[in-house]
């Protein structure tokens, strides 16, 4: 009886272990840059329209990578950009959580790099720019309005929209070109994919 209940505790432990070793594999934290490129887009625009981050009378949009290496003539809208957006500086390090053989991520998170460049525009500017579904990175930085922050502080977390429930969330803190300091700030998730709260202040 004793090697029978030995033999079953041995074969538990197995199991436990087998189980444990499955949801390891299920649960891969892959870092970029290194082990994958980190996301395969420039910045936080979306193709959706209901996606705009903005705030009272601004819109924010926050560089994964360095803005300089956005090619000219891409549509920022088009948002994914592969493979071409590998080659580019990232401005954030961090990790993807992937299934084993998952084709996507199911969650990434990042922190910033040091300087996080993020633009803010006006609303009205941007949606003139927007109307035609085209918005390239010189158009962007042609809007009067335009002003170019660099975040010191810079967290982020995405769930991609096949996830249940798909968000993002951003915190940013900066200094302006101006001198002025920035705060950034999107709350995302639930039901909807519509920001659930965006705060862009400068003082």
């Amino acid at each position: 009886m004793h090697s029978r209940k030995s033999y079953l505790f041995v074969i538990g432990g197995a199991l436990i272990m087998a189980a444990n070793a499955t949801i390891a594999r299920a649960n891969e934290n892959l870092p970029f840059p290194g082990v994958t490129p980190g996301p395969p887009v420039y910045s936080t625009i979306s193709p959706l329209a209901e996606e705009i981050l903005r705030s009272g009378d601004w819109v924010g949009v926050a560089f994964y990578r360095d803005p300089a290496c956005v090619p000219p003539s891409f549509n920022l809208l088009d948002g994914f950009d592969i493979p071409n957006s590998f080659s580019c500086t990232l401005t954030i390090q961090g990790f993807e959580i992937s299934p084993p053989q998952g084709l996507a991520p199911v969650q990434v998170k990042g922190w910033g790099l040091g300087a996080v460049p993020i633009y803010f525009v006006s609303v009205q500017e941007y949606q003139s720019a927007i109307a035609d579904r085209v918005l390239t990175i010189t158009e962007l930085r042609s809007l009067p309005s335009l002003k170019i922050g660099y975040a010191s502080f810079f967290s982020l977390e995405i769930r991609p929209g096949f996830t249940t429930p798909p968000g993002l969330n951003i915190t940013a803190m900066g200094v302006l070109q101006d001198g002025r300091r920035f705060q950034f700030q999107v709350v995302e998730g639930g039901p909807s994919s519509a920001p659930k709260h965006v705060k862009i202040a400068f003082w």
